[in-house]
């Protein structure tokens, strides 16, 4: 690849990441500017292009877990949804046609149709991303959203399998075979180590995987989804994910190139763009609320999962690359849905910091869409004569939990919105329930008039800072106190009404110090004061 291809992409993704946005965004536009500057694609782009898809694929195969997606609010929601959107945006993308519009009167049912599919994506990229920034990968709804997201994976890949009309070879069925060779794939990534022999396997499995599907007239994407599916659920799994991100990332640089190098948008193009951003892209949000709480999912739940799935999808650009391939789609809608996908990744960025402070706001409204019947997770539990609540059961809070337990006993409770860490704790016997508490269904559900104090020992600042105000929502009149990374973080706590907060680098440096004193202590090998020592050499 040429250098000036990545200055350019470096430049414009940095841009990107200032204005808090992914940097696919500057990805796409630097494939502007090079076409502008009559850079062409050429081998080398397209091949790197594919490697990022495949490595995408890869990627989605490794989480896959069907246990997980088999939920009716995970696999409904995400179909009738689809279904909702292909609908009526392909009913919108029409009436312009009808109205007598040049441009739209070239899109037909089927184009319309394609064009709506490719937008009725939400980003993966986007809404992992939204949800590690926020600490809530976890949470209720971030496990919903990203179960959705799966399940949209899965049916791109099947539109990908589908679209090429090739009879695979009679040798495909020898592909039956390949859950037999699980225990030797795991096998081998279990010796692989941590390192570039991890990676390596990594990136073996999965063009491997591809190729060996396109052997036998098959889609390599579909090899490298499979390949990925039998490596999933091991212990390694997310080590071999958290590895390949990186690659995958800069590979799929390439495909982001490479929609921006195929042509330059005109001022028609950014017109329809911002229309389906702008008017589309609402729609689509509205639905994902209704159908989720429909589900009977939360408000709340539903409308931060609403939120996280409004964007368009990078998913869709594919889809729409291989329209345009099969002459199905005209390639400037090509450019139209790529444009439509950075604009909507704005919008969604600047919804999304404020998204928390935004159903405080119309929570009594959104609440009206709740169904009166829960599902059994989101029944709000029971703290029982619990009177020292802790507040996110990492290892922080856990040892909290437990030096607190060795005091009040039973009257300590712990609650996480990761349900494996509450299930972990649960059986070892510990008292720790599954809760958000950032969700003030949460502590309206719960008899919080009973608790004396509440610990905050949550990944972020902004965590701790809207727990502390549902706290006062809900009248909360007992203690508060929260563990901190930094300085400015403890002024900024106790400028909130925090009683009390704990440095964890600090204190926990300080508390290392001494538990090796009173250790070294109790064994009768005691340090001795060099200051003692020069003071009784002195007097001597």
């Amino acid at each position: 690849m040429d250098p000036l291809w990545l200055l350019v992409a470096l430049i414009l993704g940095l841009l990107a990441r200032q204005l808090y946005l992914p940097p696919l965004v500057g990805f796409l536009l630097a494939g502007f500017v090079l076409h502008a500057l009559g850079v062409e694609g050429g081998q080398v782009l397209r091949e790197m292009a594919n490697l990022g898809v495949l490595l995408l694929l890869f990627s989605i195969g490794l989480k896959l877990r069907l246990r997980n997606l088999l939920a009716p609010e995970i696999w409904g929601t995400a179909v009738f949804h689809m279904a909702l959107v292909v609908l009526l945006a392909s009913g919108f993308l029409l009436l312009p046609g009808l109205a007598g519009l040049a441009w739209f009167e070239k899109l037909d049912w089927r184009s319309a149709g394609l064009v709506a599919f490719a937008l009725s994506f939400s980003s993966t990229i986007f809404a992992v991303k939204i949800l590690e920034d926020r600490g809530e990968m976890k949470t209720r709804h971030g496990q919903v959203s990203i179960g959705i997201l799966v399940i949209q994976d899965i049916i791109a890949v099947l539109f990908l399998v589908l679209e090429s009309g090739d009879v695979p070879s009679i040798w495909a069925f020898a592909l039956l075979l390949l859950p037999f060779a699980r225990p030797l794939l795991n096998l081998a990534m279990k010796h692989a180590g941590h390192g570039e022999l991890l990676v390596l396997f990594g990136l073996v499995m999965a063009l491997g995987g591809g190729e060996l599907f396109k052997l036998v007239g098959m889609k390599d994407g579909l090899g490298a989804l499979l390949f990925g599916v039998l490596l999933g659920g091991q212990p390694k799994t997310s080590e071999l994910s958290r590895a390949l991100l990186r690659f995958k990332d800069l590979f799929l640089l390439g495909f982001f190139l490479q929609i921006g190098i195929e042509a330059l948008p005109t001022g028609r193009d950014l017109m329809i763009a911002a229309g389906l951003a702008l008017l589309l892209m609402p729609l689509k949000s509205v639905l994902w609320f209704l159908v989720l709480t429909r589900f009977r999912l939360r408000a709340r739940t539903s409308f931060l999962c609403s939120m996280e799935l409004s964007s368009y999808s990078e998913f869709g650009l594919i889809v729409a690359l291989v329209s345009v391939s099969n002459g199905w789609l005209d390639r400037q809608w090509l450019i139209v849905i790529a444009l439509a996908l950075s604009f909507s990744f704005i919008i969604a960025a600047a919804i999304n910091a404020n998204v928390h402070g935004l159903y405080s706001r119309w929570e009594s409204w959104l609440s009206r869409f709740q169904s009166g019947k829960r599902l059994p997770v989101d029944i709000p539990p029971d703290i029982g004569d619990a009177e020292i609540l802790i507040a996110g059961m990492g290892r922080v809070g856990s040892g909290a939990y437990e030096t607190m337990r060795e005091v009040f006993g039973n009257r300590v409770i712990g609650i996480d919105a990761n349900a494996n860490a509450v299930c972990w704790h649960q059986e070892r016997g510990h008292n720790v329930i599954l809760g958000d508490a950032e969700d003030l269904d949460f502590w309206q559900g719960i008899d919080a008039g009973r608790l004396r104090l509440v610990m905050l020992a949550m990944p972020t600042l902004k965590d701790m800072m809207q727990t502390r105000r549902l706290l006062d929502d809900i009248g909360y009149g007992g203690l508060i106190a929260a563990v901190t990374r930094y300085e400015d973080d403890r002024l900024a706590l106790e400028k909130a009404g925090v009683d009390a907060t704990f440095n964890f680098y600090r204190e926990a440096g300080a508390g290392f110090a001494e538990h090796v004193r009173q250790q070294l202590a109790d064994s009768g090998r005691c340090l001795v004061d060099s200051r003692s020592v020069n003071k009784r050499e002195n007097n001597a």
